[in-house]
């Protein structure tokens, strides 16, 4: 599954923008040291750091487990600050004392960044090696800069991601494709059974639902699998990417089981799903475009024998 970390990659200008939020933070706090990091699931990248100092240790890189994070506290839902500004002294904290006190940190002051749709990003944090008390003006100020770095956050998301259903978009996979061909990986070229008629009887809002169920199952279906990746190419056609080598037995079963879980609806839908499978090797030797002409001509191949079912790409059929 590609993370939000990596997803930063491919963010023009982040490191320029990261400084500067953090230049003027630091016009604001100027005895703290601050970062900006990135949350995703339960881990916690320190992204960018002010002045790395040998009193506190907090390095740019540096990997933390949420749950051992002071940051796993911060209310994202409501948006709201989270102060200590006496760590030690907080009862809610105490099973992160012994760490606290090897990093050396006595006061905290952490702001949740957010996407526009409420989805987390991470924090802006200001810590000490001495207790501190934050002022309220200065936290409204910090406050205003994290909102306007979000803006720029949100606009560098959807440039990469399908507006109705937020999987990556097809310029994503592009990218991503670019990116990652270390190894050989996989693609599945997904198309649902019966969407037009959806469509047609049931009107466009009934599909755009469907669509986004089905976006929300193959998310559900990729964070199952920490190599898989799922894009939304436009209309009902779907890609789930795998960055792995792997046998023909194990995409096998991958795939019945992307099938069951598009098979079911609650509604009066006659909706399954067709998958068209491909492989890529290493070092560049098919392109993208190569790629999903294969897993097309594979999915095809998969609607021909009656749908509801999958179908493997091999070389002769090129020939």
């Amino acid at each position: 599954m590609v993370t939000m970390f990596q997803e930063l990659e491919t963010y023009k200008n982040f490191d320029e923008l990261a400084s500067d939020v953090l230049d003027l933070a630091k016009e604001i706090l100027p005895d703290q040291l601050i970062y900006i990091s990135s949350i995703s699931g339960t881990q916690q990248l320190i992204l960018k750091i002010s002045n790395e100092t040998k009193t506190i240790v907090a390095t740019e890189g540096m990997m933390l487990s949420l749950n051992d994070s002071l940051c796993r506290d911060v209310d994202f839902e409501k948006k709201q600050p989270l102060i200590y500004e006496r760590v030690m002294e907080e009862s809610s904290l105490h099973d992160l004392k012994n760490g606290l006190e090897k990093a050396n940190i006595k006061s905290y002051l952490g702001i949740p960044i957010s996407f526009v749709n409420g989805d987390r990003f991470g924090t802006l944090c200001a810590v000490n090696d001495e207790e501190n008390h934050f002022d309220n003006k200065s936290i409204k100020l910090l406050q205003r800069i994290v909102r306007m770095f979000s803006y720029y956050l949100d606009l560098e998301r959807i440039a990469y991601r399908d507006s109705l259903t937020n999987l990556y978009n097809r310029h994503y996979l592009s990218k991503f494709f670019e990116d990652h061909q270390e190894t050989e990986g996989w693609i599945f070229f997904l198309d649902l059974d019966g969407f037009k008629k959806v469509n047609d009887v049931h009107g466009h809002d009934a599909g755009d639902m469907v669509l986004e169920e089905v976006a929300l199952r193959l998310q559900n279906f990729v964070s199952e699998h920490p190599d898989a990746l799922a894009f939304r190419l436009g209309g009902d056609e779907f890609v789930i990417h795998f960055s792995r080598v792997s046998c023909i037995e194990e995409m096998s079963q991958l795939a019945e089981q992307v099938l069951g879980s598009l098979t079911t609806w609650e509604a009066n839908y006659q909706l399954s799903t067709s998958i068209g499978i491909a492989m890529y090797p290493n070092n560049h030797t098919v392109n993208l475009k190569t790629l999903l002409k294969n897993a097309d001509y594979a999915l095809n191949q998969a609607k021909a024998s009656g749908k509801n079912t999958y179908k493997f790409f091999e070389l002769q059929d090129a020939t």
